[in-house]
């Protein structure tokens, strides 16, 4: 029957989760925490009233025994005095010793307050001071000065037997509080062992369940987590008919086995992932390899695009000077047009040459400070930030490993569009910041241009989007494009703050140093350099 009840209560014990014994064992430690605590906190208390008892009224009580057996000397030896010699100066000794007399008899009284024994001892003192003060203070006090006092003399005797009564009366209390203070110091001293026992238990049982919390731990949930994790490794090594064994807690080796049927249907889906990611490494190197040739289609037809277009511009721009004034209005419009056109079509092949080149060519990274292409660009831009009136500051810039030449085209076409897009009659105010943002750093350029409307805050960096037409604002659309391509070949984002509202900032982060760009084709990059050359 024994080993039976034993097995039921094993095996009731290996449905325990961690939670369970968790919380069978906190609400353990928190009890016997608690009466600890509160062992120590009557054991503090009792030190708290014994001290207080201590300092508070014993010693008090003694010393201000003492003073009154003072006050009570001065009074008898003004009294003697005045009586032998009736000089009234050996009165103020004796008025003196009656105002402390009363004082410290009243302070005495509060002091005992409670202690009937040594109530009754002050009281004999008080009694014996009575009898002294009305047979011989008060009659020798009240004789005129000047001469020796008769009823001091005649009844010396009598005023000696008197106040010797009032030194046994003090005598006796004195004894009394010497014994209660003694007593009430070995009772400090026993309660403050006790309560250094009380502590030291309490610090040893702390110590106790700390380690069996440890060691509990340590069996409950670390072993089996470690067992487990060493099994993981083993089957993230490769080794997937390796099994999970189920150890410790409930919850845990619930835990092992859901892992190890995850395992399991791991081994079953590897074929069909190793075949799922060989396609798509496959079609991923198709479409860098379509991305490579798209660019290199834009570069290559833009590039060939060239001569056919010098030349019609070449012969349109000859046909106007040879021929204007020599046809009607509308010829000259026409030719107009045509002169006009080319030039927009210049001017969008060279952006998309620009465009195209980004991370292509003249990537000679260096260390760059980023107020000195601030300060060249803004050199650049004089004449149009003259003819607007621009007011452009910028805070202190870092320095960072990034390409000068597009660093340059990056702050270029920023500050150019924030002239560009001013209000009209208000002078632009251009800002540029930047500010450490974790790894990066965030620049930000603010004016109080017209603004980007927030449904358009993605469109802008699309190439060849337009928001205003040519005849508003001069332009291809390819400035904020190339300013994106840039940033994010330098390890950055770019975006418009849409929180933002008198005018436009536009952020964007740069890394301290772009990352690691390895081509993705060599022959495109070279068939690139012979079409630059012709």
């Amino acid at each position: 029957m024994t080993g039976g009840k034993g097995q039921l209560r094993g095996r009731g014990l290996s449905t325990w989760t961690t939670r369970r014994w968790l919380r069978v064992g906190a609400t353990a430690a928190l009890v016997l925490l608690t009466l600890l605590g509160a062992l120590g906190a009557w054991v503090l208390g009792r030190t708290g009233s014994l001290s207080t008892e201590l300092v508070d009224r014993r010693s008090p009580a003694l010393s201000t025994s003492f003073i009154l057996e003072a006050a009570l000397l001065n009074q008898e030896t003004g009294i003697r005095g005045y009586g032998l010699t009736g000089t009234p100066d050996f009165l103020d000794p004796y008025r003196q010793g009656l105002t402390e007399q009363a004082e410290n008899t009243a302070r005495l009284t509060e002091l005992l307050h409670g202690k009937r024994a040594a109530q009754g001892d002050l009281q004999a003192v008080q009694d014996a001071v009575t009898r002294w003060q009305e047979r011989i203070a008060r009659p020798v006090a009240a004789t005129p000065s000047g001469t020796p006092s008769l009823l001091a003399i005649e009844q010396a005797a009598q005023g000696k037997a008197d106040f010797d009564a009032i030194r046994a009366a003090l005598t006796r209390l004195q004894d009394r509080l010497r014994a209660e203070r003694a007593q009430a110091r070995d009772d400090l001293m026993a309660t403050l062992a006790l309560r250094n026992w009380v502590f030291s238990a309490i610090a040893g049982v702390m110590v106790l369940l700390a380690a069996l919390v440890f060691e509990g731990l340590r069996r409950g949930i670390n072993v089996p987590l470690e067992r487990l994790g060493t099994d993981a490794r083993t089957i993230a090594g490769g080794d997937f008919e390796h099994p999970i064994t189920p150890t410790g807690p409930a919850d845990l080796r619930r835990l092992s086995g859901e892992i190890d049927s995850m395992r399991r249907r791991l081994v079953h889906e590897l074929a069909f992932t190793e075949e799922a990611r060989l396609r798509l490494d496959a079609q991923a190197a198709d479409l860098r390899r379509s991305n490579v040739e798209l660019e290199q289609f834009a570069y290559v037809a833009s590039h060939d695009l060239q001569e056919p277009l010098r030349k019609i511009s070449s012969f349109t721009q000859l046909l106007r000077r040879r021929y204007a004034g020599q046809l009607d209005a509308r010829g000259d419009q026409y030719i107009d047009f045509a002169v006009d056109a080319a030039n927009r079509m210049q001017t969008l092949i060279n952006d998309l040459l620009a465009f195209s080149r980004v991370g292509r060519l003249r990537n000679t990274h260096q260390c760059l400070p980023m107020e000195q292409v601030v300060e060249q660009t803004l050199s650049a831009l004089s004449v149009s930030i003259e003819e607007a009136g621009a007011i452009i500051t910028h805070d202190a810039l870092p320095e960072l490993v990034a390409d000068p030449t597009q660093m340059g085209m990056l702050f270029q076409n920023l500050i150019g569009n924030a002239v560009k897009f001013h209000r009209p009659g208000k002078a632009p105010t251009i800002h540029i910041s930047a500010a450490r943002d974790d790894d990066l750093w965030r620049f930000s350029v603010t004016d109080n241009g017209i603004g980007i409307a927030p449904e358009y805050a993605e469109q802008v960096f699309v190439i060849f989007q337009r928001l205003h037409t040519k005849d508003v604002y001069s332009g291809s659309g390819i400035g904020l494009a190339m300013c994106k391509k840039i940033v994010e070949f330098h390890g950055g984002t770019i975006a418009v703050d849409p929180d933002y509202r008198d005018g436009t900032r536009i952020t964007f982060t740069l890394a301290p140093e772009p990352p690691q760009v390895t081509s993705l084709a060599t022959e495109p990059l070279a068939l690139q350099a012979t079409a630059e050359q012709a």
